[in-house]
């Protein structure tokens, strides 16, 4: 993708995106990703999903890695096989590794993701009904739960905004909006 190529209304609809695209833009509109990416007041989901569909591979790859690595920096002990597929992947994206290396890798992280997915699930329902019998208040559980929502929606926020960042960083704009919605 050029990130200077300008796009209109008929480019964002030939997408097919669940909404109409004049809630965010005018009819006539035209522009940059760049500039589908700081319409503040469309959900940063949306102009991730629309952008993405105009990044050339390698570029969308290496935004996917770095999305990836953010997401494990979270992990206290991320799986090495996790690590190890975003190197691959960004080699391959550099062009300094194979297609076979990547779906080696791809397969070892998605291993790994099933054993971690099924040691979570279990871990979360044994917490879950330690923290039903322990609350035992409907009031106590409801007011930990809207807490731990709020906190998850912050946070949620935050991890899209870092990621329209980045992706303006990568398209070679500098970052100067802050969180207006």
């Amino acid at each position: 993708m050029e990130p200077l190529t300008v796009y209109t209304i008929a480019d964002i609809r030939a997408l097919q995106p669940c909404y109409d695209p004049t809630r965010y833009l005018a009819e006539d509109w035209s522009g940059t990703a760049v500039d589908v990416l700081r319409v503040s007041d469309c959900p940063a989901e949306d102009r991730i999903w629309v952008v993405a569909h105009w990044l050339d591979e390698r570029t969308l790859r290496l935004f996917a890695v770095w999305c990836a690595r953010r997401a494990l920096a979270l992990v206290e002990h991320p799986d090495p096989r996790s690590l190890t597929v975003c190197d691959v992947a960004e080699r391959f994206a550099n062009g300094r590794a194979t297609r076979e290396e990547l779906v080696a890798a791809w397969d070892a992280a998605w291993a790994a993701a099933w054993a971690a997915a099924w040691a979570a699930a279990w871990a979360a329902a044994r917490a879950a009904a330690s923290a039903a019998r322990a609350a035992r208040a409907a009031g106590a559980a409801r007011d930990a739960g809207d807490a731990a929502r709020d906190a998850g929606d912050a946070a949620w926020d935050a991890a899209w905004d870092a990621q329209i960042a980045h992706l303006l960083e990568m398209l070679g704009e500098p970052v100067l909006m802050a969180r207006e919605s």
